[in-house]
């Protein structure tokens, strides 16, 4: 249920995830400051050459996301008409760099690796009460589950498309936000009955207790 982590070794698999969050977030802010359209197009050109050449023989992973297409051209024709083309194009290139870049990530990333990661960040929760492992957890299976929630509605959206031969209804959210919450259900039940963070907060207490 979780997006696929590809167990093929690449660079990127060997860079650490704190750098490749760090990186990703600096980046993504980097993109946010930018707004010369053609700076943006280049830089998005330039994100797609590395997410092609990272995951070469993987680029069938690039399907998850046909989802975004109507999204994104809507964004981009809203924008033209209150904008102008100019502001569109950045605007596109912006969001389009930036998921590559996160999907980078979940590619090239195991969970708790991640976790690992986030967890060092989040520990001042612990002064209010907070379980610092199970904010971890929860961000990272968001990440994780992005593509996996892209691809569902994908799935609705071609087969109403099949059944209809028009576009998907917004009535189709309805059906697919109940079973998301279904689907959060289940991992949760199943997180639960492997005691999987009680078996981090364990294992993670002891390392620290070692130091």
């Amino acid at each position: 249920m979780i997006a696929p982590y590809l167990t093929a070794k690449t660079w990127l698999h060997h860079v650490s995830a704190g750098w490749k969050l760090l990186a990703l977030a600096a980046i993504s802010i980097a993109f946010t400051q930018l707004t010369d359209w053609r700076g943006l197009l280049a830089a998005a050109a330039a994100v797609l050459a590395l997410y092609l050449l990272t995951l070469l023989g993987h680029w069938s992973r690039l399907r998850l996301y046909t989802s975004l297409l109507p999204l994104l051209v809507g964004i981009g024709a809203l924008q033209a008409y209150a904008s102008g083309w100019e502001i569109a194009i950045a605007s596109i290139a912006r969001l389009a760099a930036m998921i590559l870049l996160a999907d980078l990530v979940t590619a090239t990333t195991p969970m708790l690796a991640m976790m690992d990661a986030l967890s060092p960040v989040l520990r001042p929760l612990r002064r209010i009460g907070v379980d610092e492992n199970q904010v971890s957890l929860a961000v990272a299976l968001v990440i994780r589950f992005m593509p996996v929630l892209l691809n569902e509605w994908t799935k609705r959206s071609e087969a109403w498309r099949a059944r209809t031969g028009r576009r998907p209804p917004l009535r189709l959210l309805a059906p697919f936000a109940a079973d998301v919450l279904r689907l959060a259900d289940h991992v949760a039940e199943a997180l639960e009955s492997r005691g999987f963070s009680i078996k981090r907060s364990q294992e993670r207490n002891q390392e620290e207790n070692k130091d």
